[in-house]
């Protein structure tokens, strides 16, 4: 068979399936922005260009958003047309429609079946929008913007044969009339190698220190600090926390841009110089460590030797980094938001506290660093819950293929039987 990826940032979610697609026989290719990265073996990559060569017209501010996914969506069309003249016809085509790169492939193919990721929906009300009152501006024109912005999502539907969620949470954001065209099957984590590692450490060099496990090291990682990721939360945490455990050593992940949100107040500089600057004079500085992104492998490391890792979310997409840190059998203090909630339960194989109370964010954690062997139980339930339900070789990837299959027969697959 013969199996086409779309993604801007490819091999994104597909890294796991368009491998093993590949290995068992199929010829598989895949269409990807500039972004994209050509790493799997056997599976060539054709970039698209989604910049026009006469420039990017003019166009109404409310539609400029609209304006860029048409733009990936001829670029991807384009290169669709270029594959079929060249004698690739897919069997089926697996995209992510976030960013409108599917939208017009179903003029080229109208009779193949098309496997969507649906990895969140933009909410009118609830879910993200409005969620933190110190960002709300609930104004029409906000609402409009909103409105506009999901319009794509939308239209992909009506051309979807079917979806696939990572969580029963993210599938829920879909509109009610699809809900029966999806199937519930996360990406996978490979627990084999995502796992806890004795004689972990981490070498912080510019701060002369190496921590290993046992030391009172605080996580908190996410692509970009902002406060989507709760970031503005953790670090006005921070003081009480320092109070209350004058030996823990806070380690913290992350760029400075902005993946989902805004940028601060004046949108010049990022939100970890904003906040430094709300707090100056109120933390120990040598105590706390940006580290920026680092390697795969640093960051399981660092989740080995973690006392306690702090994982905070908007009711969003949610983050790889939280499973991984469980498979690594690192102690979650997580918010009790939606779909965190959906994988941790609070005294069980994490703890979970109000996204907004600062209060209890720093009691929480300061009262894990002081007892490590009365949390120990939670961080093994951590680890059981990600094999016995995110583990990639046992479960997720079998499902994928599953489902593949089902799809590449002309069948319809089995629903995740969302209300």
């Amino acid at each position: 068979m013969q199996i086409l990826f779309i993604h801007q940032n490819f091999p994104g979610q597909y890294r796991h399936l368009a491998t093993a697609l590949r290995e068992r026989g199929d010829r598989v290719a895949a269409i990807g922005g500039p972004t994209a990265k050509a790493v799997l073996k056997g599976v060539p990559l054709h970039r698209y260009n989604p910049m026009p060569s006469t420039g990017v017209p003019a166009c109404h501010p409310l539609a400029a958003d609209f304006q860029t996914k048409v733009l990936r969506a001829e670029a991807v069309a384009t290169q669709l047309h270029n594959l079929l003249e060249a004698g690739f016809r897919p069997d089926l085509i697996v995209g992510h429609p976030g960013w409108g790169e599917l939208l017009l492939v179903k003029d080229l193919l109208p009779e193949v079946p098309v496997l969507h990721q649906v990895e969140f929906v933009y909410q009118m009300q609830g879910a993200d929008t409005l969620f933190d009152p110190e960002f709300q501006q609930d104004n029409w024109r906000d609402r409009s913007r909103l409105r506009l912005r999901r319009s794509p999502q939308l239209m992909a539907f009506h051309d979807l044969t079917w979806g696939l969620a990572p969580t029963h949470w993210q599938a829920s954001t879909a509109p009610v009339e699809f809900r029966d065209r999806l199937s519930v099957i996360h990406e996978g984590i490979d627990t084999v190698t995502i796992a806890p590692r004795p004689g972990s450490l981490v070498q912080l060099q510019k701060a002369g220190l190496t921590l290993r496990p046992g030391d009172e090291v605080v996580t908190y990682v996410a692509r970009n600090l902002e406060p989507y990721r709760g970031f503005h939360r953790f670090m006005r945490m921070l003081p009480q926390l320092q109070a209350l455990r004058p030996k823990a050593q806070v380690v913290i992940l992350g760029g400075d841009g902005v993946s989902y949100g805004s940028p601060p107040p004046g949108g010049a500089g990022s939100w970890k110089q904003h906040l430094l600057q709300e707090l100056e004079g109120q933390l120990d500085r040598s105590r706390i460590h940006f580290v920026g992104p680092v390697p795969h492998p640093v960051l399981h490391d660092l989740f080995r030797v973690s006392a306690c890792h702090v994982y905070l979310t908007y009711p969003f997409v949610l983050s790889w980094s939280l499973l991984e840190a469980m498979a690594c059998e690192a102690l979650i203090v997580g918010s009790a938001t939606a779909p965190v909630q959906e994988v941790i339960e609070s005294g069980v194989n994490g703890l979970l506290v109000d996204f907004f109370d600062g209060d209890a964010l720093a009691t929480t954690i300061a009262a894990a660093l002081a007892d490590p062997a009365a949390h120990r139980p939670l961080r093994q339930r951590a680890r059981s819950t990600v094999v016995e339900r995110f583990d990639l070789a046992s479960h997720c990837l079998p499902a994928q293929l599953a489902l593949v299959d089902t799809l590449l027969a002309g069948r319809w697959p089995q629903p995740a039987g969302l209300a």
